[in-house]
């Protein structure tokens, strides 16, 4: 088990160098929220969810949606890494003719189940595919990643009352709380608290991490699966620019590209932590 809990932190290191050199390259993105979800995409797309990158339309797969579309760059890095598309694609994000641009395209890239951006209407389509595979008895899973921004959105609650009104015990969604959106922190932009409280009286079973514990995120991930009653959702605490010492806590990373010195630096500081993690 320690030696799975440690590959899997180095996947999660790995896709952060990604997340900074195709926003750097790119010199435009979302790195603060894509460095925030790391932790919780690497458990999804390399131990938890039954996919194959080979036939990504396999009809038993389950469904990952990326609500908060603006961090595409840790999906593009997932989805390379795990296989669907050659990793070179990643430095051509958000360039002319590139399949991976600044949103994800579902018609443009392999693995991508829904185009997103618009927030709350990836979360509003999860339900939509979770209602459909649980109408035709169907074994996989949706999950969905919102951010804490995002459910200030009306269409999230409406979403989650047709979720637990259906009792879509198949859905997961997974809320990325880092606590920072692009105005501010989310509890002076529009306070979304008590969060915890409000999915539970929407029916939400409720579970409330560390989300860059790599084993809470998996016993979250567990428990949500077994718990049969409806849907669930597992409140992530994380820190905005996870691994990046000048980007953590820091609203002006939710939409900023770092220059080529500060490229130079995180990738200085994700290797050393790298090599932390061998000494562990």
């Amino acid at each position: 088990m320690q030696d799975e809990i440690l590959n899997l932190k180095l996947i999660a290191n790995t896709l952060r160098q990604h997340v900074i050199r195709m926003v750097g390259e790119a010199n435009s993105g979302h790195p603060g929220g894509s460095l925030s979800a790391a932790d919780i995409l690497t458990v999804l797309f390399f131990k938890e969810m039954r996919i194959d990158p080979a036939n990504p339309q396999w009809q038993d797969r389950d469904r990952f949606v990326l609500s908060k579309g603006h961090a595409s760059p840790i999906l593009y890095a997932a989805l390379a890494e795990r296989g669907f598309f050659p990793k070179e694609w990643l430095l051509g994000f958000r360039k002319i003719n590139s399949p991976l641009q600044g949103h994800p395209d579902m018609k443009k890239v392999p693995g991508v189940e829904m185009s997103t951006g618009s927030l709350g209407q990836g979360f509003s389509t999860a339900v939509g595919m979770a209602l459909g595979l649980k109408l035709d008895r169907s074994p996989a899973r949706v999950y969905a990643l919102l951010g804490d921004g995002e459910i200030q959105e009306g269409i999230i609650w409406e979403a989650a009352m047709a979720a637990a009104h259906y009792k879509l015990n198949n859905l997961t969604a997974i809320l990325d709380y880092n606590g920072l959106q692009i105005d501010g922190p989310v509890q002076e932009v529009m306070n979304p608290e008590p969060i915890a409280d409000k999915w539970r009286s929407f029916g939400f079973k409720v579970i409330t991490i560390d989300g860059h514990n790599i084993s809470e995120i998996i016993n979250a991930i567990d428990t949500a699966r077994q718990y049969l009653e409806g849907p669930s959702i597992i409140i992530a605490r994380t820190i905005k620019g996870k691994g990046v010492s000048f980007m953590e806590n820091r609203a002006e990373w939710h939409g900023t590209a770092p220059k080529p010195e500060q490229v130079e630096k995180a990738l200085a500081e994700l290797l050393e932590g790298r090599e932390k993690l061998w000494e562990e």
